[in-house]
């Protein structure tokens, strides 16, 4: 991080993501799926990257991530546990305006969990994601609603839908260009419609894009 902050310019600002650990209530190590002693621990957020993340990079930190794994279904905790959860969490981590919650599990896009967003003010980050329903719907199920207390919208435009990582990625290498039948227009026009949505609702939009959402970020981006 601080090699990342004296390369930025006037203006420049970096979303950082939490650390795996922090979000992975099981972790693989020799092979195995093991118990997560740090999973959404609040000391180990707040010291061993919050602390320092806010001492190298002052204003320039726009936004903290949170980037909760796909859980399949036997592996996955009740959405009431889940948002029971999650919400002990981020009542005991440092308050701040600049947290977003991307929730990669289809099932977790309900209620219990938006209503945690709602009352501790971290925002939903939307994302174009394998196994997620698309972004409309996503914002639908949240009641079109924006959580995020500082006003900020994030949007992650990551892989096709139904597209592992290893299959995009390979799709997509070597990234300089866009790729033929794998760059989602609805992705790009639902997309817009969610910016168009949140600017209309007062909010700032931050939208990130990866190669492997269609072959080249910078040219999704031009086209978005």
């Amino acid at each position: 991080v601080r090699a990342y902050a004296g390369h930025l310019r006037e203006g420049d600002r970096l979303i950082l993501k939490a650390p795996q650990a922090l979000m992975a209530p099981r972790l693989r190590r020799g092979g195995c799926l093991v118990a997560n002693p740090d999973y959404l621990d609040a000391d180990y957020f707040t010291h061993r990257f919050y602390a320092p993340a806010v001492r190298l990079l002052h204003e320039r930190l726009a936004g903290i991530l949170f980037e909760q794994e796909y859980r399949r279904a036997a592996e996955r905790d009740a959405v009431e546990d889940e948002a029971a959860d999650l919400e002990r969490f981020f009542r005991r981590i440092p308050p701040d305006k600049r947290y977003h919650l991307e929730l990669r599990t289809d099932a977790y896009l309900a209620e219990p969990l938006f209503a945690v967003l709602a009352r501790t003010g971290v925002g939903q980050a939307l994302s174009h994601w394998t196994w997620l329903p698309p972004l409309a719907e996503q914002l639908e199920l949240a009641g079109g609603r924006f959580f995020n207390e500082g006003g900020e919208v994030l949007v992650r435009l990551m892989t096709p839908h139904r597209v592992r990582y290893a299959e995009a990625f390979a799709l997509a290498h070597p990234f300089d260009r866009l790729v033929e039948g794998m760059l989602s227009e609805r992705m790009l026009v639902e997309a817009a419609a969610v910016m168009r949505a949140a600017i209309a609702a007062g909010r700032h939009v931050t939208v990130i894009v990866n190669n492997r959402a269609g072959g080249n970020a910078p040219l999704i981006a031009e086209r978005l």
